[in-house]
């Protein structure tokens, strides 16, 4: 007793212990928490994985921080009593003497209590962080590819040893830190700190395959490289052709009195496809102008434009539509040409048709309607006076029944009729003859459609036209037309046409003829801008009531040189040689031709 004062309960060695606790908890304020010993930010040169990982580390100590706070003080407390293991962050570090392995318990520790009820109960385990081994193995992965073989050997070094670090960190995470790492990405917590600038200092791979650029990619190759582009004009495509060259021929109007001449020719084809979605149409036409540069005077002109419209209707039913018009002086070597004139007079033809196709299973049914007027304008004499030629203008209307049977679908045999019947516009002739006639017809053929190998149509027949005077034999005869593409090889395209025409006349005494005409094409492309062309014909004219006839071989060879895709150098040489029994018609007429080829 000290002073008189009573001794307390826990006298001086309390007092004692009571001012050891004071001085260890304000040591322990002062020493730096172990969580946040190492600071990555304090090392040299840092990966983006290691910055990667220490974000992932910091924003998970802060989110357990956070759940500490919130836990209720009985489990906090069972959990501050839970021991630790120290974990360092970087390779090399070396752990405090009170968190080595075997170290006693420090002094400061609160002791265990002998009579807790709780002390056989285990404290639950404070949530492990993350493992980051796979995201920081890729990462390193990553790294090591992008850096060339002259990369420094200590940066080298330094990625090994993160990369070590990393996977033996992780080694002992299960699937329920993975599952939170995943999380911890989806909430946005995790960001990677990599800038523009970082991207753009990283090193290429030598190694690594080049994209090929756009224009290095594989294009499909071009049929007819050369082939005319065409102008879209409205829904259709426009594809025009000019022709611009000079012809020496030794027969200018091709006739038995016809002289030699330098022509300059000038020639427009052109061709409108429709891009419709179900329909379709087609326009062609040509135009040709020749004018003497020096020899006989020539001056004609001639040209055509046709019309095709194809509409699909209901009930296996399609239209065909065709308008046409053509203006063409007559042929100097024609039957009724008229002699002593300056130029032949124009002959005029304006013709249109409408069919109808109908599909029943495998039989095919065709009606087609036509009509054709021909008008033919005055000679002009060389006296200066002109002679009229409306006595020949006349109309032919004609009606075409055709039915057919698919074989298969590249073989459709035929038969065909057509009724017919001729008006002229003057009941009778200069000469007082009638010269209105009824036509029939009779034919059968076969379709061939086998793709780009053969395709087209043939047929033989009967045709046979009678005029209402019965002073005039009626026109007869056989009946051949055809019009067939074969492509042995491709490339090359051999062509076949022919048509038979009844020809009148305004003669006296003289019903008219049958004109047979056939040609035969052949086109080879030599190279991708060389083509070459050739062309055999052969023509007979069969007179009505006599045993006249003509028969007019010719025979065409070209050369087409394409410059570029809109221009080319054309040339071709031809013969034509007219044999008849009829005094002054035969004639020969030889011609080379050279000229230049625009087109869009």
């Amino acid at each position: 007793m000290s002073g008189g004062q009573p001794e307390t309960k826990f006298g001086r060695r309390g007092i004692a212990v009571a001012a050891l606790l004071l001085t260890a908890s304000a040591l322990a304020l002062l020493r730096p928490a172990p969580a946040f010993s190492q600071e990555t930010e304090l090392r040299g040169e840092v990966s983006e994985s290691a910055i990667l990982a220490d974000q992932q580390r910091k924003a998970r100590q802060l989110r357990a921080q956070g759940s500490l706070d919130q836990t209720p003080p009985a489990a906090a407390a069972a959990q501050d009593t839970a021991p630790t293991t120290y974990q360092p962050s970087s390779p090399g570090a070396v752990a405090d003497d009170d968190q080595a392995a075997g170290a006693t318990d420090s002094i400061f520790d609160q002791p265990q209590a002998t009579d807790d009820p709780l002390a056989g109960t285990k404290a639950p385990a404070k949530p492990r962080r993350p493992s980051t081994a796979a995201q920081r193995a890729q990462d390193a992965k990553a790294d090591t590819k992008s850096n060339t073989k002259t990369a420094d050997k200590k940066k080298a070094k330094k990625k090994a040893g993160e990369a070590t670090d990393s996977t033996t960190t992780g080694a002992t995470t299960s699937t329920d830190d993975q599952a939170d790492a995943a999380a911890t990405d989806d909430d946005g917590s995790n960001r990677r700190a990599v800038t523009i600038d970082s991207v753009d200092k990283q090193k290429l791979d030598p190694g690594q395959e080049r994209t090929a650029s756009i224009d290095g990619q594989k294009v499909k190759l071009e049929v007819d490289p050369f082939a005319a582009p065409g102008v879209k004009v409205g829904t259709f495509v426009f594809r025009p052709t000019l022709e611009q060259g000079f012809t020496a021929t030794s027969n200018a109007d091709s006739s038995s009195t016809g002289k030699s001449a330098v022509l300059s020719e000038t020639a427009l084809h052109f061709t409108a496809t429709s891009d419709w979605r179900e329909n379709s149409a087609l326009i062609t036409g040509y135009g040709q102008f020749r004018n003497s540069v020096s020899g006989e005077k020539i001056k004609d002109a001639q040209g055509r434009i046709e019309g095709q419209l194809n509409i699909d209707l209901d009930n296996e039913l399609r239209a065909i539509a065709k308008l046409g018009y053509e203006a063409a002086p007559e042929s100097a070597s024609a039957p009724d040409a008229v002699a002593g004139v300056d130029h032949q007079p124009l002959r005029q033809t304006v013709d249109g048709s409408l069919g109808i196709e109908k599909d029943v299973g495998k039989m095919r049914y065709t009606l087609t309607g036509a009509v054709s007027h021909d008008f033919y304008g005055d000679a002009e004499l060389t006296d200066g006076t002109t002679l009229s030629q409306k006595d020949q203008d006349n109309t032919l209307y004609t009606a075409t029944l055709r039915t057919g049977y698919q074989i298969s679908p590249a073989l459709t045999p035929f038969t065909e009729v057509e009724l017919g019947r001729r008006v002229y516009d003057l009941r009778l002739d200069t000469d007082g003859f009638d010269r209105a006639s009824k036509r029939v017809g009779a034919r059968v053929g076969v379709e061939l459609d086998m793709g780009d190998k053969l395709s087209g149509e043939f047929s033989v027949g009967w045709l046979r036209e009678a005029l209402d005077d019965s002073r005039l034999p009626a026109i007869a005869g056989p009946s051949v037309n055809a019009d067939l593409k074969w492509s042995p090889e491709r490339g090359t395209t051999i062509g076949l046409t022919g048509k038979t025409e009844v020809e009148t006349t305004t003669t006296a005494d003289q019903s008219g003829d049958i004109l047979y005409s056939g040609r035969l094409t052949g086109e080879r492309q030599i190279r991708a801008n060389l083509t070459a062309n050739s062309a055999l014909g052969l023509d007979w004219r069969d007179y009505t009531g006599s045993d006249g006839h003509d028969m007019i071989l010719s025979a065409e060879a070209g050369l087409t040189w394409w410059l570029n895709r809109n221009a080319g150098v054309t040339t071709k040489v031809r013969t034509e040689k007219l044999t008849s029994n009829l005094p002054g018609r035969d004639y020969t007429a030889n011609s080379i031709y050279l000229g230049l080829k625009v087109q869009r």
